[in-house]
């Protein structure tokens, strides 16, 4: 028989397995500290819980957790974390530091449901949904890095790496319960953002569910049939979709949303596209991150020109719309955004 991965189960689910195996309910709250607060792997680290105990749980369960199979460190500080998930799969995972801040970029899927085709991952089949636990095993393997090599805790966290999170929304949501809870991270869920392509149905999930996180977009076009080509996933969810959506997002969560934004060559480096832009972004209060490109090597994308970066900026300050410009960190090492790709 199949063990269970015991990070499956509650703590009410734990402490009702240890009463009806004849011990006390406390136990189950001794070892879900041990699996969460403490990040432990192995049940023989529980020194608190008797070697029968442990026996037992031994017997009847497994912890499914992650192992950093390669770590690389860029030039820039960054690093890039290949993950090997319990059974050989591979996710990647990124540490970006910068003055006043470390974030961890995620990942929640292996491989991407998405067809992005400026993106390295969306060329990786999806393979499965990542658990909550192999989400938050990402993090705690960062925070300790962000600690070594950097002095300080983990300050935010990104559901940018690989894959779509509103694809896995439940996990999603369970790790972020952890990750933000006393008994887990006890982050802040201000701290950390998921980005999605944009799914309409999900964003309104996420606002009737109250969720206290914020909400980015990957946009890159604010016209649907320049938007289809570089996301074809896009037709099914046109623009007129998503603008309902987020002002939805808005109107039950007062949460400005962000718009992530790349800017190519001969794709979206008109006055028209930046004209389309303004107009979407006075749907509801936001503010854009236009993201230098990090080429994938067929050469289909190109970076634009600063004098196109330089228009966007001009044309969105003069509605009082908030952009900066996001150069890449740790492009050397393949962990700048869309490189993610398992290239071994």
């Amino acid at each position: 028989m199949e063990k269970k991965d015991i990070r499956s189960l509650t703590k009410e689910q734990l402490r009702d397995f240890f009463v009806a195996n004849g011990d006390k309910a406390f136990r189950g709250n001794q070892v879900y500290e041990w699996l969460w607060s403490k990040g432990s792997h192995g049940f023989d680290d529980m020194t608190n819980v008797s070697k029968e105990t442990r026996a037992m749980l031994e017997a009847n369960f497994v912890i499914n957790h992650i192992k950093v199979d390669q770590m690389q460190r860029s030039e820039d500080g960054t690093v890039k974390n290949a993950v090997r998930l319990h059974d050989g799969l591979i996710v990647e995972s990124v540490l970006i530091p910068t003055n006043t801040r470390t974030t961890a970029c995620v990942s929640s899927q292996v491989g991407c449901s998405l067809d992005c085709n400026f993106c390295a991952t969306a060329r990786l089949k999806r393979m499965r949904n990542l658990e909550p636990g192999e989400i938050y095993d990402q993090v705690v393997a960062i925070d300790r890095e962000s600690r070594l090599y950097h002095n300080r805790p983990l300050s935010n966290i990104v559901f940018m790496g690989m894959g779509e999170p509103l694809m896995n929304y439940n996990n999603v949501i369970k790790a972020i319960d952890l990750i933000t809870s006393d008994e887990g991270l006890g982050m802040s869920p201000k701290r950390i953002t998921v980005s999605t392509s944009g799914i309409p149905k999900m964003i309104k999930k996420m606002a009737d569910d109250e969720v206290k996180f914020k909400l980015a977009v990957s946009l890159h076009s604010a016209i649907d049939e320049v938007r289809a080509k570089i996301m074809p996933f896009s037709e099914n969810f046109p623009l007129k979709d998503l603008k309902e959506s987020l002002e939805y997002w808005y109107r039950k969560t007062k949460s400005k949303v962000t718009y992530e934004y790349v800017v190519w060559k001969g794709i979206n480096d008109t006055k028209e596209a930046v004209d389309a832009l303004v107009k979407f972004c006075k749907y509801v209060p936001c503010k854009v991150n236009l993201i230098e490109y990090n080429p994938i090597d067929d050469g289909e994308f190109q970076q634009a020109s600063d004098a196109a970066i330089d228009l966007y900026i001009k044309e969105l300050s003069k509605y009082d719309i908030v952009a900066k410009v996001r150069r890449s960190r740790g492009k050397d090492i393949d962990a700048a955004c869309g490189q993610l790709a398992n290239k071994q």
